[in-house]
């Protein structure tokens, strides 16, 4: 079950995530002993934010051996998956990426090059109205998502994001975390699917 208030863990690194979209079984009757078998292979980096987003909001909803997914936690993550296995992302310095996590966003098609240029761990998902960013940290998560859609809005350039980006990232590392990294500082967009047209 969700918890009603959150407690975010911070470490010294930051980090983005890739999860897969496969079958996933329900975690409903899976003992502590097997839940640890489970996870076995699991890379250090997914074990971590395992355990800081289980602090944070619970058990998750579904669990396999390569993936466990959190559903409509308190404030505003559609969904959160944390794989199993880390990718090597090198922005805004070298990490590993396992966590990703989904709000419901509507980003215009014009603005999707600009998004890749920014973080090629920040996946817009158009026919869904889906945007995530993918790290190790809650904070980093938002952080990226944050800066997202200020470039989407046109307040900052992807430079310019890509700058704050680091800097964030060092005043984090540093104890000094700001509300870029603390909470979404934009209202996600419920019914932000876009089915697109059939062909004439």
């Amino acid at each position: 079950m969700p918890r009603t208030s959150r407690t975010i863990r911070w470490t010294t690194g930051v980090i983005l995530a890739t999860a897969g979209c496969g079958g996933m079984m329900p975690q409903a009757g899976t003992t502590p002993g097997g839940q640890a078998s489970m996870m076995a292979g699991w890379h250090p980096a997914a074990r971590e934010a395992y355990d800081a987003t289980v602090a944070s909001y619970g058990s998750p909803q579904e669990m396999t051996p390569t993936m466990a997914v959190w559903h409509h936690t308190t404030g505003p993550w559609k969904r959160t998956m944390i794989s199993s296995q880390a990718v090597q992302h090198n922005f805004p310095g070298p990490h590993p990426d396992v966590m990703e996590q989904v709000i419901d966003y509507r980003v215009p098609p014009e603005m999707f090059d600009e998004l890749a240029m920014y973080d090629g761990s920040v996946v817009v998902e158009r026919t869904k109205g889906e945007l995530s960013a993918r790290c190790d940290k809650e904070g980093a998560n938002l952080l990226a998502l944050n800066l997202a859609h200020e470039i989407v809005t046109r307040r900052r350039t992807v430079e310019e994001a890509r700058r704050k980006f680091g800097e964030e990232i060092m005043a984090l590392k540093a104890g000094r975390p700001t509300e870029y990294t603390q909470r979404l500082l934009f209202a996600p967009m419920p019914g932000a699917m876009d089915p697109d047209r059939p062909m004439d």
